[in-house]
């Protein structure tokens, strides 16, 4: 017998749906508290503010990231290289998807530019705890400066997100990937 979706799962999956379509900023808690059909008291027995609500979203995006990360590890667990080009053959194969909206952890920095607002310093945390681990991985592989090659595929990372969701027509997966090949090569050589 399947769980019941508890009344926090049901409004932190309609706001991750919401959030991640329509922006942070543009959606209310009275929305999401109409479409998550929970009450009002109970939406605030869960989540004391949208702070909290916002901060709950990005981290359950960034499990989602973090699993992509072990699959990589997972699939290939003898070649480093081989796990860092299947995490951008990933993110290739999400910009394919009609609903692809970028990256939620820069679109949530972008939208709240403060540093301090709690939805920024988390995002900021939370993409750096991702990144991070790439970094392990390019040392595993032995990459001569596995920060530098870190720092580079973020780069592209970013940027092949941001061309997939803002300019989709431009975007060429075999342009990104032979891109990254040559990086990881240029390292490891």
């Amino acid at each position: 017998m399947e769980k019941k979706e508890s009344a926090k799962e049901r409004i932190l999956r309609v706001a991750t749906d919401l959030f991640y379509r329509e922006g942070v900023r543009a959606v209310g808690i009275d929305r999401i508290i109409l479409e998550s059909g929970v009450a009002k008291a109970s939406f605030y027995r869960n989540f004391a503010t949208k702070d909290d609500l916002v901060v709950a979203y990005l981290e359950q995006r960034h499990s989602i990231s973090m699993a992509r990360i072990d699959e990589a590890e997972r699939r290939y667990p003898d070649s480093p290289a081989d796990q860092l080009l299947f995490l951008f053959e990933s993110l290739a194969n999400r910009l394919d998807d009609p609903d692809f909206r970028g990256c939620p952890f820069m679109n949530t920095s972008v939208e709240f530019p403060d540093s301090d607002h709690p939805g920024h310093r988390k995002s900021a945390e939370l993409r750096q705890q991702q990144w991070d681990r790439v970094t392990q991985i390019a040392e595993r592989a032995g990459a001569k400066d596995p920060n530098e090659l870190s720092v580079q595929l973020r780069m592209m990372y970013s940027g092949a997100m941001m061309i997939g969701y803002v300019n989709k027509s431009d975007f060429r997966r075999e342009y990104l990937l032979n891109a990254v090949r040559t990086l990881i090569k240029k390292q490891l050589d």
